[in-house]
């Protein structure tokens, strides 16, 4: 704060420019305070004040302040005997009382009561091509109806319908078609002529009238593609008397169609230069009455309409012009698009599905905003973790309560006595916060003013402890007169010595500077030297339009930061559908993000194939939409966080070299396969198997037959070697038989084999001693 002073020299500043300077400037209103310059100065912290000697009841310090004014609690059941007192927000009215720059703020809860009346406007295209849609909805009140009161006890139903301009070249205008646009058309000779919108059934809980209504309808014929739609929408959404919108009621407008709608400037074509003008234009017969007078509503029109009778638009349209419809979401507040089947057999689901995802998230919007007022909102959802920069919730149930923190802050001061006022709203809710705004721009004692005061030489005004000279004085006691000039002042027009005088901005007269004009802004200080207009720019303007200049110094507005106010710190825009700042792939900086993970990309970092989790997070989406399982399958948020395209094959080929193949094992043990890969469009796609691929039970009969088998087929293999063995065995023996046959000699007639029973041995004997013995016998 006492830099900020110390730039900008204050010593004749008026109370009022010194509460403009910086929200922590005070002003010393106290007499006999402030003579000498350089050290005295009335206009400086309240705490510098004091330490010099100012008394605290002298100092002049307005804060911002904040009043509640009415805040009754919040409902916790809709429908009832008190239903018309059903309160979804809280407080009611606030009061704030803002000084310049100097910010302050207020809590604002919501909540989606339980049980809560709604009301469903169904605005059907009747042209040629629904032929087969009007027929598969001719039950659809009943079953609806049925449906509906699972959600709520309260539930009232009504219908309309539209085709185009009857009038070329939007439909066909020759004679032989006015009566029936079909004439000459073989597969549907017979239809109705062309009509803007039709009003068919005001709001009733007698759903069987809607059948009845429905039953009696035909189709029409239009030449061109797109229809007329937004005429429809547009009268559907004002024309609250005839529709029948109940002030107390959620208001659901479901929009069922094949193909695009006329925008704004199409009318042109068919000679209509009249914009639309937002009003009802129902007649007798509850048609539309300008269609062949006005063109069509602008986008911009149908969302301040919508938002004004708290309507939520649902877009039911066919896959193809999904996209077409998505990107008008982001420009209508309070809108979704939901796919529809071909024949609209899938429509109720589609109404249930899209009724508990609108219920599911809380958005705030502000309605009449003054351009001096600065806004900033916190939201703290059902996690309790402050999100700064946000204005909304999701992932919501019935019932949940989630808080904002609204920061607001003045950026100047309107003329004196203004009272301004403005609406915080949540998107679709009747519901609103009223602040009206005061400011405190000025300080208490310019009440006490004392004219031709004695300390002013009787020539002004005695006003918080300076003198405001009348015309034609000058100085601290308005004791110069204009054009006086001399050495003697000369010395106090100076900044410092060698400095020009009154920075060569300016003239000294009476010791102060007059500051001379300049058409590119104000020059202002005690010696000139301030200025509004030398600030930083950013693409040619000054402060980048976000903040304030003052004395070469951009001052940005709330919400903003750098040296020329460029860079904002709402982070809004940088955060994904699934809540994560940036995916958490990166930084938001300046309300953009900065991926910082390797091969991230897209606006919030959303996009990166080749990130570690790449895998684990579609591998949600697969399973959510193509099984309805998984995390995401029952918490609403499968349609919201998994938009890209799925495409289901038999046999899963990963010839693109982009994409990254995913496996996964499913519950039952079976492997899912997907690839996921990125277009030059931009659009994520997926390419996943139908079903997973899962391995046949075995068959015990085919079992018990190969283990038999597998033991006769080993048995046979050791008989074969056995045998093979012995064979082997027995061949060599035979062979070394021959090979001794071969060898053998004998004669003729006598068999080898045969041997004498007689075997002849020879024996030596020796006959000496015999002959010895015999002599002697003989004796």
């Amino acid at each position: 704060g006492r830099g900020i002073l110390a730039s900008i020299a204050v010593l004749r500043l008026s109370g009022v420019e010194c509460l403009l300077i910086h929200p922590s400037c005070a002003w010393c209103a106290q007499e006999e305070f402030g003579r000498v310059r350089t050290l005295m100065s009335r206009c400086d912290l309240s705490q510098n004040l004091q330490k010099r000697g100012c008394e605290a009841y002298n100092i002049e310090n307005p804060r911002s302040t904040t009043r509640v004014v009415k805040s009754e609690p919040l409902s916790s059941k809709g429908s009832g005997p008190t239903q018309y007192d059903v309160i979804q927000i809280m407080p009611q009215k606030i009061s704030l009382s803002l000084r310049p720059s100097d910010q302050t703020s207020f809590k604002v809860q919501v909540r989606q009561v339980e049980d809560y009346p709604v009301d469903l406007y169904y605005l059907m295209d009747l042209s040629l091509s629904m032929k087969d849609d009007l027929d598969s909805i001719r039950n659809l009140g009943t079953k609806l109806a049925d449906e509906m009161r699972k959600l709520t006890s309260n539930f009232r139903l009504g219908f309309g319908s539209f085709v185009d301009k009857n009038m070329s070249p939007f439909s066909y205008t020759a004679p032989k078609y006015q009566d029936n646009p079909c004439n000459g058309y073989k597969l549907f000779p017979n239809c109705v002529p062309s009509f803007g919108f039709r009003h068919l059934l005001s709001l009733t809980d007698k759903v069987d009238r809607f059948n009845e209504e429905v039953q009696k309808q035909m189709v029409s014929r239009n030449r061109d593609a797109p229809e007329g739609g937004f005429d429809a929408i547009l009268q559907a959404a004002v024309c609250k008397e005839r529709i029948g919108w109940r002030k107390e009621a959620f208001h659901l407008l479901v929009f069922a169609t094949d193909d695009v709608p006329h925008l704004a400037l199409d009318g042109k074509l068919g000679g209509l230069v009249q914009p639309h003008d937002g009003k009802c234009h129902m007649n007798e017969k509850n048609e539309y009455s300008g269609s062949t007078e006005m063109d069509y509503p602008s986008l911009a029109l149908l969302g301040e309409k919508l938002a004004e009778n708290n309507i939520y638009l649902i877009f039911a349209v066919t896959k193809r012009h999904y996209v077409i419809y998505k990107n008008f979401t982001t420009l209508i507040p309070g809108t979704t698009v939901e796919i529809l089947d071909a024949d609209s057999k899938n429509i109720i689901q589609l109404i249930v599905n899209a009724y508990n995802n609108i219920r599911s998230k809380v958005e705030l919007t502000v309605w009449d905003q003054p351009e001096d007022l600065s806004l900033t909102f916190t939201a703290t959802c059902q996690d309790g973790q402050p999100l700064p920069g946000l204005r909304k919730c999701a992932d919501l149930k019935i019932g949940d309560t989630v808080s904002f923190n609204v920061s607001v802050e003045a950026r100047g001061c309107p003329p004196p006595g203004t009272r301004q006022s403005f609406t915080v709203k949540p998107v679709g809710f009747k519901d609103r916060l009223e602040v009206s705004v005061d400011y405190r721009c000025d300080c208490g004692c310019t009440h006490r003013a004392r004219a031709n005061s004695s300390r002013c030489s009787s020539r002004g005004q005695y006003v918080c402890g300076t003198c405001r000279c009348d015309t034609g004085h000058l100085g601290a006691r308005c004791e110069c007169h204009e054009g006086e000039a001399g050495a003697v002042y000369q010395g106090a027009c100076r900044e410092a010595e060698g400095k020009q005088i009154c920075s060569g901005r300016g003239e000294c007269s009476c010791n102060q500077c007059l500051c001379y004009e300049s058409e590119f802004g104000k020059i202002y200080g005690t010696f000139c030297e301030c200025d509004d207009f030398s600030c930083a720019r950013h693409k040619g303007v000054l402060c980048s339009g976000h903040g304030e200049c003052h004395c070469g110094e951009c001052k940005c507005h709330a919400g903003y930061i750098g040296d020329n106010c460029n860079c904002s710190t709402e982070t809004l825009s940088c955060v994904s559908d699934d809540g994560q700042i940036c995916s958490g792939r990166g930084n938001c900086a300046c309300g953009r993000c900065q991926c910082t993970e390797p091969g991230a990309f897209g606006d919030t970092c959303e996009k990166c194939p080749t990130c570690p989790d790449a895998c684990g997070t579609k591998r949600e989406c697969i399973e959510c939409r193509l099984f309805n399982s998984g995390r995401l399958a029952d918490n609403q948020t499968c349609q919201r966080l998994c938009k890209d395209e799925i495409i289901t094959v038999e046999t899963l080929k990963t010839e693109d070299p982009n994409a990254v193949l995913c496996l996964y094992k499913t519950e039952n043990e079976c492997v899912m396969k997907f690839t996921y890969s990125e277009h030059a469009s931009g659009m994520s796609v997926l390419t996943a198997l139908k079903e997973p691929e899962c391995g046949a039970a075995p068959d015990a009969m085919t079992v018990l037959l190969a283990v038999v088998g597998s033991i006769l087929l080993v048995g046979i293999v050791l008989l074969a070697i056995w045998k093979l063995v012995i064979t082997v065995h027995d061949r060599r023996e035979f062979a070394r038989f021959q090979s001794a046959r071969s060898r053998a000699r004998y004669e003729m007639a006598c068999n080898p084999l045969y041997k004498q029973p007689i075997t002849s041995h020879p024996v030596e004997t020796d006959f000496s001693m015999y002959s010895k013995s015999y002599n002697g016998a003989t004796h």
